[in-house]
């Protein structure tokens, strides 16, 4: 078997490697079998949906996109979607979230380094960056040449709901399905009793985390600079990059952790408040939505 029971969380427990990271499940109930079955699905869900995303595989549906070199491609439905939600997140952010940014790891490495780009480089990627150059009318879309298309800011969260679908047909018992930090619950522990998610400190971490959620079922997203940035003359530079400017956002927290019906939904949320910068705390509140914010 894949997944194994784990006497520290008192349920069924599996892991794999997917999507540039670490990826788990845990199951409740005395079910082995059952649990094996969803660690499959889930599993083989990530590993699909990987393949047809990725920007590193010659042979994803990305990849044929971003090579169409401005000539008129028809995509699935599936892929439709997700330019749907691409646009749509574009327009509910004034611009600020854009899936077309691919072009800007041109110039970019957010590694631990010191090398900031030349000015005069950044901005040579704003005329290849923007949503509103594309020309999306589903099912076809023109793909202006020189530009990129990047579903990294919402495919992990979209691969979460995507297993949670199928973690249902499964059966009801309570799955917490974690991609690297995007989370999907589909329901309560036994007794009825809430999952524990530890939300880690930027400060320092792979620690604790000072502060926990509790939560019986919903999605939870963390947008931060814990493990991408980059430090030059003692400043600190964010992943988080403004589409206007090409440069980080300033003065952005160091993380937000957003819970939401759907991990898309918090995913999309906590990165909105991120490119808010100084505002990411009112914006937060103007959401209503259930949030730990930390500078």
């Amino acid at each position: 078997m894949n997944i194994l029971w784990d006497d520290a969380t008192a349920c069924w427990r599996g892991s794999f490697i997917a999507m540039g990271g670490p990826c788990e499940i845990l199951c409740n109930g005395d079910d082995g079998e059952a649990a094996e079955r969803v660690f499959q699905a889930v599993r083989e869900e990530a590993l699909r949906i990987e393949h047809k995303f990725s920007r590193y595989r010659d042979d994803s549906e990305l990849t044929r996109i971003n090579r169409s070199r401005a000539s008129p491609i028809t995509v699935d439905a599936e892929t439709a979607g997700l330019l749907d939600y691409a646009g749509q997140c574009h327009r509910l952010s004034g611009g600020r979230f854009d899936s077309r940014s691919g072009v800007r790891r041109e110039v970019w490495r957010f590694d631990g380094s010191n090398e900031l780009p030349e000015p005069q480089a950044v901005a040579a990627t704003l005329a290849r960056v923007g949503w509103d150059k594309v020309q999306w009318r589903n099912p076809e879309l023109v793909l202006p040449a020189g530009m990129e298309l990047d579903l990294g800011g919402i495919g992990k969260e979209y691969a979460v709901d995507r297993s949670a679908q199928l973690v249902r047909r499964e059966g009801d018992a309570g799955v917490l399905i974690n991609f690297g930090g995007d989370i999907y619950i589909t329901g309560p522990r036994q007794g009825n009793q809430p999952w524990t998610i530890g939300i880690d400190d930027p400060h320092v971490t792979g620690t604790p985390g000072a502060s926990a959620l509790q939560l019986h079922q919903g999605g939870v997203a963390t947008s931060g600079d814990a493990r991408r940035f980059m430090v030059k003359d003692g400043v600190r530079y964010s992943h988080i990059l403004d589409p206007q400017t090409g440069w980080p956002v300033r003065d952005a927290p160091r993380s937000v952790t957003v819970v939401a019906h759907s991990c898309l939904e918090a995913g999309m949320t906590a990165t909105f408040a991120m490119l808010h910068g100084l505002g990411a705390e009112a914006f937060l509140r103007d959401m209503g939505v259930p949030h730990r914010c930390i500078r």
